[in-house]
């Protein structure tokens, strides 16, 4: 394994110089050259993104159970293959078209607007590339929430709404231009944009879909249902870690002076969620448990993916930490309290995290981070800023939960009552590898379940 990530490592970098070189060579002057930075680190931050959809498909295949690892991992590749093409077609225009009253976006289907021949162009079809990444998370957030009982048309159908409208639509508010931005709301990566929109949706098809068989008891006390393979599910997050030092650097969309310092406050938090989260679990259940720690770790990197750029490393490990008992405390909540089966803790980690991190920017950010990263100066709470930038983050998140839950209820009723959302109880027992794709994710393995 050490000699399989000191290889990954080298090809990364190998990778990373041979982009550079090549704006070296093609690039004549100094604007040119900041111009080819720019493409460069763009393209290699969504290929870090692309691959964070390999961290979801590990994380939420070792937090379930082998019976349904190939029905999972169809539908991580289904989701953003399918995503891509409606995002492509109309997605883009929603989220980034012209504003129509700062609503949605009504312009630029299909990406009629790029011009080959320039290299405002050019950098178009760069800037689609790394949207449509984001898109594709917010969609396979959803898909942990509903696993081993939800039937695959149905997930596509889905999948494909939420990447084509719900998604787009809640962006155009944020990142298109809308009325959010307009108020001064702020989410640098997308703690609201991506994943609060994709752990709202997580919720309302959870509960909608109903309990996996077996998961509570006749006078409703939650059942564990243990996970097949935690080594993958850390693997996943460590991938999912790798790939945030593009999904929050990169939404600098340049190649400027803040990406350092970015990704710096990005893995402090993801540091302190994971071991705050570690406490907290380890003081109620009295054991480390690791499947906690590692939601932990991914709590403290959605919690800081909108302040990201507007906080000091201190207030960064702040963030990370309260996310980190944040996750905790809420998976036990919906568990056992609101008795929603949500196999991977999705809502929690995207849902609830991402509100959170939305609403730190009001209470932790500085205005000499926010102008280093070409913002207006904002101040939260506690650095002088008053209860306003915490008032206007506040109207986002709700405004945003609101129209992700309407939606989606829309949504996921209709689908319910149209072609089905869930699976038979029989193909639910025996597995959805089987019963959905005919296959088995461990051939000649006795699998006991």
């Amino acid at each position: 394994m050490n000699g399989f990530m000191t290889n990954t490592k080298k090809v990364l970098f190998i990778l990373l110089l041979l982009m550079l070189s090549i704006v070296m060579i093609f690039a004549d002057g100094e604007e040119e050259k900041k111009s080819g930075a720019d493409f460069v680190w763009l393209l290699l931050a969504a290929f870090l993104v692309f691959f964070m959809q390999a961290g979801f498909a590990m994380v939420e295949t070792g937090f379930t159970r082998a019976k349904n690892a190939t029905n999972i991992l169809m539908k991580n590749l289904m989701d953003f293959s399918a995503g891509s093409l409606v995002y492509f077609i109309i997605g883009w225009a929603i989220m980034y078209g012209d504003s129509i009253l700062g609503l949605f976006g009504f312009s630029d289907f299909f990406l009629t607007s790029a011009d080959p021949g320039s290299n405002a162009g050019m950098f178009q079809y760069a800037s689609w590339l790394f949207q449509v990444v984001f898109a594709a998370t917010a969609a396979t957030i959803v898909s942990g929430a509903m696993a081993e009982r939800t039937k695959f048309s149905g997930y596509l159908i889905y999948s494909i709404f939420i990447s084509a409208i719900i998604y787009p639509v809640s962006g155009h508010w944020i990142w298109g231009g809308g009325w959010l931005s307009s108020l001064g709301f702020v989410d640098y990566a997308g703690s609201t944009v991506v994943h609060s929109v994709g752990g709202w949706a997580a919720l309302v098809g959870a509960i909608v879909l109903g309990p996996r068989i077996g998961k509570y008891t006749a006078d409703g006390k939650p059942k564990a249902i243990a996970g097949h393979n935690i080594p993958l599910a850390a693997l996943g997050v460590f991938i999912l870690w790798l790939g945030w030092f593009g999904f929050n650097p990169g939404s600098s969309l340049a190649f400027s002076e803040n990406i350092g310092y970015v990704a710096v406050t990005t893995s402090l938090a993801a540091a302190a969620g994971a071991v705050f989260s570690m406490i907290t679990i380890w003081i109620i259940n009295r054991k480390p448990d690791a499947s906690m720690t590692l939601n932990g770790a991914l709590a403290g990197l959605v919690g800081i993916t909108a302040p990201c750029a507007f906080v000091s490393p201190i207030s960064a490990i702040i963030i990370g930490a309260i996310a980190g008992i944040i996750v905790a405390l809420s998976v036990l909540f919906i568990d056992k309290v609101l008795k929603i089966d949500d196999p991977v803790g999705a809502v929690s980690v995207h849902g609830i995290c991402g509100a959170w991190g939305t609403l730190s920017i009001g209470l932790f950010a500085q205005e000499k981070f926010a102008v280093a990263s070409g913002f207006d100066p904002i101040a939260g709470l506690f650095f002088g800023g008053g209860l306003k930038q915490l008032g206007i983050q506040a109207l986002g998140v709700a405004s945003v939960a609101g129209w992700v839950l309407a939606a989606s209820t829309i949504l996921f009723l209709g689908i319910k009552f149209t072609i089905g959302l869930r699976v038979k109880k029989e193909e639910e027992l025996k597995g959805l590898d089987i019963g959905e794709h005919g296959m088995e994710a461990y051939s000649g393995f006795q699998i006991i379940d």
